[in-house]
């Protein structure tokens, strides 16, 4: 008792701290994990397009995903439906405007076609979720059927492209069955371990600057689960892959929706602010739409250019600063 005393005596004392202790420890422990399970997966057998998809629906969003169950588990749901949101929010804003600062980012003939038609039919399915004001268990049900119909697509395309699917499978790391079993449980106990100091330190510092779960979810959470795309997408770009960058965020954004706002549903239940439908959902449509218009306006050169990138980037900031004013009442 003593130790755990100790334990959360000292998130409380420097949460901004423990905030970044766990953010990193999140993202070390979710490549691990994630690395480790294709790996024990392999070995046990299983099919290579289930360890394909598998890896690519939880290794996109894995810290959105087990922080929304630590948030769910615990009753602060609020949080989980801020990560899952806001995540989106700052990967188009945030990261997509970096990025393109460093390089123009040229979208993808596979982007075009096949990722934002479904992440756009994700966030017309996320209104019909949000819509009636209550975040419940049939709308859970309803986001994992849209993420099964996903999967279904991406194996259907994976049967038909198998040298795609080889070369995503050779990126993951071969391990014997001791090594990546061992992998898989310290990669887990981290990510459980380090899901909770997040989540507990994020209570903390709502409580202590008097800011509601939902906004530190929305904000400083969203913006460190984000983290791991910001630095894969300005490292394809720098090395010369900019196509590579639309497409981490855009899978990225569907998996928030359909996996990662499915977890509060279904587990932490509740009604919401008529602000998350206008003001947060709202803002996310906002820029799908608009990363729509740049992929597919008639004229469109297909490429998000340094300024379009500076807009991006603006609106976020601009979001982030009535989110503020928004909460302390100006």
């Amino acid at each position: 008792m003593g130790l755990i005393a100790t334990f959360y005596e000292a998130i409380s004392t420097y949460p901004f701290l423990a905030l970044i202790v766990g953010f990193l420890a999140l993202g070390w422990s979710a490549d691990r994990f994630v690395n480790a399970s294709a790996a024990v997966a392999k070995n046990l057998g299983v099919s290579k397009i289930v360890i394909g998809l598998t890896a690519i629906a939880v290794g996109t969003s894995a810290p959105e995903i087990m922080v929304g169950i630590e948030a769910s588990v615990v009753g602060i749901g609020e949080l989980a439906i801020g990560n899952a949101i806001g995540s989106n929010i700052a990967n188009i804003g945030l990261v997509l405007g970096i990025t393109a600062l460093v390089s123009p980012l040229p979208f993808a003939d596979n982007v075009l076609k096949r990722e934002l038609p479904w992440l756009i039919g994700a966030t017309l399915l996320t209104l019909a979720c949000l819509f009636d004001l209550y975040v419940g268990i049939l709308d859970g049900l309803a986001l994992l059927a849209g993420l099964g119909v996903i999967l279904y697509l991406l194996a259907r395309r994976s049967r038909a492209m198998p040298d795609t699917l080889q070369a995503e499978l050779n990126e993951l790391p071969d391990m014997t069955a001791v090594k990546s079993f061992a992998w898989f449980v310290v990669g887990l106990a981290v990510l459980l371990v380090s899901a909770h100091v997040l989540v507990t330190a994020a209570a903390f510092v709502a409580v202590e600057y008097q800011v509601s779960e939902l906004v530190i979810g929305l904000t400083i959470v969203a913006v460190g689960t984000s983290l791991p795309e910001l630095s894969v997408t300005v490292a394809a770009a720098r090395q010369g892959h900019p196509e590579m960058a639309i497409g981490n965020v855009v899978g990225s954004n569907i998996l928030n929706i359909l996996a990662v706002l499915a977890i509060p549903a279904l587990l932490d239940p509740q009604a919401i602010d008529v602000a998350v439908l206008w003001r947060d959902y709202g803002m996310m449509m906002a820029l799908t739409a608009l990363l729509m218009l740049l992929a597919y306006a008639v004229g469109s050169r297909k490429v998000i250019t340094r300024f379009e990138g500076l807009v991006l980037l603006a609106a976020w900031i601009g979001y982030t600063i009535i989110l503020y004013l928004h909460e302390h009442g100006a």
